[in-house]
């Protein structure tokens, strides 16, 4: 399959809003890829050569890519640093000088999908004496057969920044689209706004696409088993152990009646810990940790993986919270001091001695091959406590009471919060573990109105003595169809100095976000949304002004949630949520 009828879909994506026409763009091409390409052009969608979950690096800095970029199309680099300093986009530099280059070229090859898949990957494996030119020539190469769009999209894929935002909810529609044109010969008729007959089936394929999406964390696998197997095989699709799957998220509670009202009694109530999410998979001596953003950090936590393979003895996969440790006095540290750990790449080992973790494990997926997460609750606990023994200050089943008295509960949530910890989660004891859902059979009880996780879009650069530094940053959150949508702007609970209870810093935000962004006008930036913080705020408001109908009074950012994906920010429904409990009564909808 060539290059180009992918860039001609990201091209068609890049011009429209509409959510629906996004996905018809994404069907049509689904419908005309080949078995043979389908696993590339799901990786490609996204603009990456190797899976979500996958650590490896391409390693071209724009430097380099400048480089390269000169050497294809003979254009000085001062020439090509003036061009993305106007544009912002190498991508889009590289077009125009591939297309000037082109006029005077006779003969091209054509590029086709798995070349470059290997090329780029190749670039990622390139080491040792002369790497740099091999890389150069490898890139140029690709550039030298690439029309204007195809080196546009070339360049943002080998830099990891392709600019274009498909969210996981259009392309799970793109593959059901698919599938019932295939298996149901239904279609999608955007002028009458409704399915050619048959409605009823797209929300069965719909739950079937979605859940094995969050069973297996790949794209690619489940569009073949849509394409190939229909419904049958998609419910045959199953975690793997070594590949990260969704993890399930908790609804809120207002209050400890309304908790066990949503999960029933009795329920099992655990402490809700300010620590940092781990997915554990363990297979014979190897470890792996991923967090809820499916990053692998197996490197940054060697004690974690020690205390696993040391004493945990079956092959599992195990949901748990890392909980940073002060080794002097034994007592738990804030979420930000263990989000450093994420951030290091130097002297682990010695970091990991000066701020130790508990890893307090909550659930089991997966032991010894089979796949348990559709049992109940009791079951799981069974097996989680048979398999995961207490280790003091390394490793432990998370603490819990069972009760249907509320008496008891207000007792065991006070003595949480008395301990520092953020407040309480609430189970229902009989039902599943989803994975990717938030449901409503696991909620979470805080004492204050909860806190938001918004996505940052957009930003300000300071003046006077905060010159230099972004300082007031735009938030969203995400709508009903994976959308973000802007709920207002935030510029306090920052500091202008690092301090030791690690406080975000404007140095820190400006760090994170200089490199996303994507457009400048006077003082305001948009930002590619990468970037996730805990905002607290006096009130939530209804409002014209932003896109969400809302808008956040008094903000404060709380923190940064380097272990939030962007589509797992808060949603419309938390919002509603929030602004119903804090009137004292049931949201409207």
């Amino acid at each position: 399959m060539r290059f180009s009828t992918l860039c001609e879909a990201w091209l068609g994506i890049s011009g429209t809003s509409k959510r629906l026409e996004k996905t018809r763009i994404l069907a049509d091409l689904l419908d005309k890829t080949p078995d043979r390409d389908l696993n590339g052009v799901m990786l490609l969608l996204r603009g990456r050569v190797y899976p979500e979950w996958d650590k490896t690096q391409i390693g071209m800095s724009e430097k380099l890519a400048t480089k390269a970029i000169a050497l294809a199309t003979g254009a000085p680099e001062a020439e090509i640093v003036k061009r993305f300093k106007k544009e912002g986009d190498l991508g889009i530099v590289a077009a125009g000088l591939v297309g000037r280059k082109s006029q005077a070229t006779l003969s091209r090859e054509d590029l086709m999908i798995a070349d470059v898949i290997r090329d780029v990957r190749k670039l990622s494996t390139i080491e040792g004496t002369g790497s740099v030119d091999t890389k150069l020539k490898t890139v140029a190469k690709l550039l030298g057969n690439a029309t204007p769009t195809e080196a546009r999209f070339l360049i943002r894929i080998i830099l990891e920044d392709l600019r274009i935002g498909i969210a996981d909810g259009t392309v799970r529609d793109s593959i059901v689209w698919h599938a019932l044109a295939r298996h149901e010969k239904l279609r999608y008729d955007a002028k009458a706004g409704e399915w050619n007959g048959g409605a009823e089936r797209v929300g069965e394929w719909t739950a079937a696409i979605q859940q094995a999406l969050d069973r297996s964390n790949d794209a690619a696998k489940t569009a073949m088993t849509a394409r190939e197997h229909g419904l049958r095989g998609l419910a045959k699709v199953e975690l793997t152990i070594g590949v990260p799957t969704k993890v399930m998220l908790a609804q809120r509670a207002t209050d400890l009646a309304d908790a066990f009202a949503r999960v029933g009694k009795p329920a099992a109530l655990e402490f809700k810990y300010d620590g940092f999410r781990l997915q554990i998979h363990r297979r014979g001596k190897e470890v792996t940790l991923f967090t809820r953003r499916l990053e692998n950090v197996t490197d940054q936590f060697p004690d974690v993986v020690q205390v696993i393979r040391e004493h945990v003895k079956e092959d599992c996969i195990l949901d748990a919270e890392a909980v940073g440790i002060d080794p002097k006095t034994g007592r738990h540290v804030p979420f930000q001091l263990v989000s450093q750990r994420i951030r290091r790449k130097y002297d682990i080992a010695q970091f990991a001695k000066e701020l130790p973790v508990e890893v307090h494990v909550f659930d089991i997926l997966m032991v010894s091959d089979g796949a348990v997460y559709a049992r109940g609750w009791r079951d799981r606990r069974k097996l989680l406590e048979r398999i995961v023994p207490n280790v003091s200050r390394r490793l432990k089943p998370s603490d819990l009471l069972i009760t249907d008295d509320e008496a008891k509960a207000q007792q065991y949530y006070e003595k949480a919060l008395k301990a520092g910890y953020e407040g309480l989660m609430f189970k229902a004891l009989d039902a599943p573990y989803r994975p990717g859902s938030r449901v409503g059979f696991m909620v979470k009880l805080k004492p204050t109105l909860d806190t938001i996780d918004c996505a940052v879009v957009g930003a300000e650069w300071g003046e006077g003595k905060r010159s230099g530094w972004l300082t007031s940053f735009t938030l969203a959150v995400v709508d009903e169809d994976g959308e973000l949508v802007e709920i207002g702007k935030v510029g306090t609970g920052l500091k202008e100095s690092e301090n030791e209870d690690g406080a975000v810093t404007f140095q820190e935000m400006t760090d994170l976000l200089k490199p996303l962004v994507t457009h400048e006008a006077g003082k305001g930036v948009a930002v590619r949304p990468k970037v996730v913080l805990e905002v607290k705020c006096e009130e939530i408001q209804k409002s014209p002004s932003y896109s969400s109908g809302f808008a956040l009074r008094f903000p404060r950012v709380v923190r940064v949630r380097s272990d939030r994906r962007v589509q797992e920010a808060s949603t419309i429904a938390d919002v509603l949520d929030l602004f119903g409990a804090q009137k004292g009564k049931k949201t409207q909808k």
